[in-house]
């Protein structure tokens, strides 16, 4: 079962074709890794999966994003796309307010008021995220003096506290320290019984050890998209050869 379904995708900013001829399909339930050289177009193809370019000036696309058959730059509400389609980060960007309101902060824009149901959705929201037990007694406590790592799961909880289908991750680990990192891709693993996950990163590593499929970028293009373990093992193209063994990149 795909859960996004790409097709003919090109995506302009003003005269620069920044992404050419895109077609993938993302199944429902796995993780999938974009990589490939810095400027590529995988955040920006990332981005258009809950069109957070549309806060772009001059950003036009081409082709077609389907969110379970349905097209998302055709007559579908932005706002009911972002609380299907939630998104983390490079850097962690919690609100400077308490853990607790950053979680609810979201239920409630989208009309949730009763203060039993908020504490239900801030308690999961954080257990999900693999943090409640460091937080449960700071919930009072300013976001913004949490560590790195934890204001990174505090981001993911957020995101997870509007009860989305799809978490989009752009490089959530690449302003953090191996320990937390470790703990965000634990997290990913076991999010993904619930979620569809996609997330870019620079680290290949971190591919192999996380996603189920992974797509090569280069150039606005995307090479090749395979199973992980074949892409890295018995890849097909000369180009992605060459960047996962290190020969540019």
């Amino acid at each position: 079962m795909n859960k996004f379904s790409i097709k003919n995708m090109n995506l302009w900013y003003r005269d620069f074709q920044a992404l050419h001829g895109i077609n993938i399909e993302i199944p429902a339930h796995q993780i999938t890794a974009f990589i490939g050289p810095s400027g590529c177009g995988k955040s920006t193809l990332i981005k258009s999966l809950n069109r957070m370019n549309d806060l772009v000036e001059g950003c036009r696309i081409e082709g077609e994003i389907l969110l379970d058959g349905q097209d998302i730059y055709g007559g579908i509400d932005v706002n009911a796309l972002r609380k299907r389609v939630g998104m983390v980060f490079q850097k962690p960007n919690p609100f400077p307010m308490s853990v607790y309101d950053n979680i609810a902060y979201g239920p409630r824009t989208h009309g949730i008021k009763s203060k039993f149901k908020l504490n239900e959705i801030v308690e999961k929201s954080l257990y999900d995220a693999a943090i409640w037990d460091e937080l449960k007694d700071r919930l009072k406590k300013s976001a913004l003096s949490l560590s790195g790592g934890q204001q990174q799961r505090l981001c993911i909880a957020r995101a997870l506290s509007v009860q989305p289908d799809v978490l989009l991750m752009d490089e959530p680990t690449s302003a953090l320290d191996p320990i937390s990192t470790a703990k965000i891709e634990e997290l990913t693993i076991k999010l993904k019984k619930d979620y569809t996950i996609v997330i870019v990163t620079h680290n290949m590593q971190q591919a192999v050890r996380i996603s189920d499929n992974t797509g090569f970028f280069l150039l606005g293009e995307m090479i090749e998209y395979s199973d992980t373990e074949k892409l890295f093992s018995i890849p097909k193209d000369k180009r992605t050869e060459d960047y996962i063994t290190g020969r540019f990149g």
